[in-house]
């Protein structure tokens, strides 16, 4: 059924995706305030000085995020299927890792040698967004087996 808590965490698991996809996810200003460093889920922008600046698209993160928002989607629907819906849950696990495992790429190890290396960066809301994709996705796996698990049992009583 619809109204179950695992299709509210299943929308907060698309309006993360949104969140992501909408704002910027990291950003990095050097000491002198010149040189900075943006990703979003468009690209890498890293602004040298007043002129010069380099562009790195990362459109792969857009169609990962939607990928995840679009499976999210299908998988509130499934509602009468828990074994798919599981299943689904399970597979936007991998492809939020896969997001969570570039955004981190990007920001320690591209973005770490262009400029101050000991100056870490911040995560900006987008990076949360996922965070908070993440962790409701996991819920609704949790309660997804949980309502399985009591239709197994009250099968077995009768």
């Amino acid at each position: 059924m619809l109204q179950r808590i695992q299709t509210i965490f299943l929308a907060i698991t698309i309006i993360g995706m949104g969140l992501f996809l909408a704002f910027p996810i990291w950003s990095k200003v050097a000491a002198n305030g010149i040189q900075q460093a943006n990703l979003t889920a468009i690209r890498l922008h890293h602004q040298i000085n007043e002129v010069q600046s380099n562009e790195q698209p990362v459109y792969y993160l857009i169609i990962l995020a939607i990928l995840v928002a679009g499976v999210a989607a299908y998988a509130i629907f499934q509602f009468r299927n828990r074994i798919l819906q599981s299943a689904l849950c399970a597979v936007n696990s991998i492809l939020m890792t896969v997001i969570m495992g570039l955004v981190i790429y990007f920001t320690f190890y591209k973005t770490a040698k262009l400029f101050d290396p000991e100056l870490p960066g911040k995560y900006d809301i987008g990076f949360f967004g996922l965070v908070g994709a993440m962790l409701a996705n996991v819920f609704a796996n949790r309660f997804i087996r949980k309502d399985e698990r009591e239709v197994q049992q009250s099968k077995r009583f009768r």
